[in-house]
Parts: structure tokens; C-alpha cells; sequence
């Protein structure tokens, strides 16, 4: 399996606070944007590619294959992989056999069906039943914008 150093869910995928700030603090070398509707728009996969830092190689894949993807054993041992997803795919990735043991809620927007939960996050109904989904699983969710910030555990949110 990859070295995922941050599995990430935030609308905005690669973005300032990711370049600047997640990226050189974890050492990421890779990133990988999983998102069908993104890995289908070749326009938009690279202008995803293009604001990845320098020398940080990003790859984008739909769900399916990415889960796939993250799953294989990586060549370069050095590997360290940021996972950014728009919205909580990871649940379905791990119904795929995807392992992770933490999931970081970044920043996720009013739109849709989504109303407020914790700070920058609005999630769904569906989103909700998902994060509840992978903590059954035993994985780690949490809020945190920055790494310097406090990390919010979201359990005591989940049933309010």
C-alpha cells in the first residue's frame, strides 16, 4: 500500500493552505486527487496539476481507480502521498479494501443538502452517515485546517 502520510476531504483539492502549508509540513511528494467528475474533465486536471508545488507530483483518478491505485505498493520507498478528496469518498474506498487509519476534514462548503457540523465543515445526510460509516470501521476522523491548529475530534458531533 502507498505511504499515506494525510487523507484529506476539502472542495477546494489543491489550494493554498495544501501548497503551502500540509505539503512542506508532512514532506508530501505525491498527491492524489480522487474524484470522478474531476477525472473526467481533462481541462480541469490540469489546472489541478498545475498548482501542485514544485517538484510534487499529483495524479487524479475516479473513485474506483484510485482506491485501486492507493492500494498498491509504491516504488519509491521515499513515497509520501497526500489523499484530497471534495468529499468523503473514503468510505466507499474502504468498501474497495482501502486502508487508512485517519481521515482529515478540511475544508467542505455549504452547497446542496449540506448544513453546517463543525467549523469550515457542511456535510449531507449521506456525508454524515459516511463519517459514522468510517469511524465504525475504526478510522480516525477529525477536523483540522492547519497542522498548527488544535486537532477537533468529531465524534461528539456526529450525534447532535
Amino acid at each position: 500500500m502507498k505511504n499515506i502520510v494525510l487523507a484529506r476531504v476539502d472542495d477546494r483539492l489543491i489550494h493554498g493552505e495544501v501548497v503551502s502549508v500540509w505539503t512542506p509540513s508532512l514532506n508530501v511528494n505525491r498527491i492524489i486527487v480522487v474524484d470522478d467528475e474531476v477525472a473526467a474533465d481533462k481541462f480541469n486536471k490540469r489546472v489541478i496539476k498545475a498548482l501542485a508545488p514544485n517538484g510534487v507530483k499529483v495524479n487524479v483518478y475516479g473513485t474506483e481507480k484510485g482506491a485501486d491505485i492507493l492500494q498498491r505498493d509504491s516504488k519509491d520507498p521515499n513515497e509520501r502521498v497526500m489523499i484530497l478528496t471534495k468529499t468523503i469518498t473514503y468510505d466507499r474506498m474502504a468498501d474497495m479494501g482501502l486502508k487508512l487509519s485517519d481521515v482529515n476534514l478540511g475544508g467542505m462548503g455549504l452547497r446542496g443538502e449540506r448544513t453546517p457540523f463543525i467549523k469550515n465543515v457542511a456535510c449531507s445526510p449521506d456525508e454524515i452517515t459516511s463519517i459514522k460509516n468510517l469511524r465504525a470501521k475504526g478510522v480516525h476522523v477529525y477536523y483540522q485546517l492547519v497542522p498548527e491548529q488544535q486537532v477537533i475530534e468529531v465524534d461528539g458531533y456526529l450525534n447532535e
